[in-house]
């Protein structure tokens, strides 16, 4: 279905895929970020009930108290030595020191991305991050069709668009090679489902030629039609919303599969991605993500909309000069 433009997208990158040393194949894990933020969570909380300063603990263990603040703001990889020590001080008994020495062990997994950051993008190593181990993916969409549902045509085609944003070591390829591995997430047996809420301007302004968007919005068909974790909606421009809850921005919810981690939201703006894990600031997007959810239409009927308009736009590519 989409030859043409595959052909053509491949024909403007620099270097192709072949070319690139290969991505390593995806294993599960969970978000290092995630258990960073729960090691945090647990160690303030371990250090509190024992009525130790972050001061005395510091000196109890034999750092600077810098360090041990770093640690509880989930900012740094621990240092097992480090986490061991800390739960020998405050004598923490032996199925909570399992507990959370096996948490330290996953905040410091490196993950697949982390070495192929800077030529992937280091917005789109961060999502994957996100991603990992997640067991629900909630995603709001306002401006741009959905990343964990393009096809290489668009991602290309935004990659260009957004070349400015990057570093000197972005690679196209990479970026595309590095979606598709975040794509198989989802496929993966014991993936999460995901559930995307396309606003109507996504679709109808056109964040790349208008024959990719069709192949684009054609394929978005094919998904939420056959895929069963895989739920698509869309927010009509004239849907009333609860509470005129109007959104400012894309965001997306992960939720994991241990109860003790935090629900986590990335906020996309312009120039970064803004990640919250305070249950306050959590709460009112998780509460907006509900009013847009009962504002949006029925996938079925998303469905329909996003194959009336693909109809709509031209399905060939421009001929090339």
């Amino acid at each position: 279905m989409f030859a043409g433009i595959d052909g053509c997208w491949r024909r403007s990158l620099g270097v192709t895929l072949a070319a690139l040393s290969p991505m390593p194949e995806v294993r599960p894990v969970i978000s290092p970020y995630v258990r960073r933020r729960r090691l945090a969570t647990e160690l303030l909380r371990l250090r509190e009930d024992h009525g130790y300063s972050a001061d005395k603990l510091a000196k109890a263990i034999g750092v600077a108290r810098q360090r041990i603040s770093r640690v509880e703001n989930g900012h740094v990889r621990p240092d097992l030595d480090e986490i061991m020590r800390i739960l020998d001080v405050l004598n923490v008994g032996q199925k909570r020191w399992d507990q959370i020495m096996t948490i330290a062990r996953e905040a410091q997994e490196r993950g697949w991305w982390e070495k192929f950051a800077d030529e992937m993008g280091p917005r789109q190593a961060l999502y994957a991050n996100l991603e990992a181990g997640a067991r629900t993916i909630n995603e709001y969409q306002m401006t741009f069709l959905p990343g964990l549902l393009q096809i290489p045509a668009f991602t290309e085609a935004r990659a260009r668009a957004d070349r400015a944003a990057y570093t000197e070591h972005f690679d196209p390829a990479r970026a595309l090679e590095a979606r598709a591995a975040r794509q198989r997430l989802l496929e993966r047996p014991g993936g999460p489902t995901y559930e995307v809420i396309i606003d109507e301007l996504a679709v109808r302004r056109f964040a790349a030629p208008p024959p990719v968007v069709a192949a684009q919005l054609r394929h978005l068909v094919e998904v939420g039609k056959n895929r069963k974790k895989v739920t698509i909606r869309v927010l009509p421009l004239v849907a009333p919303i609860f509470g005129h809850a109007v959104p400012r921005s894309a965001f997306f919810t992960y939720r994991y599969p241990d109860p003790g981690d935090p629900v986590v939201v990335a906020v996309d703006t312009v120039t970064s991605d803004l990640v919250l894990t305070n249950s306050v600031d959590v709460g009112r997007y998780l509460t907006l993500y509900e009013r847009l959810q009962e504002a949006a239409l029925t996938p079925p009927d998303s469905l329909d909309f996003l194959a009336a308009v693909a109809q709509e736009l031209p399905h060939e590519t421009e001929k090339e000069p």
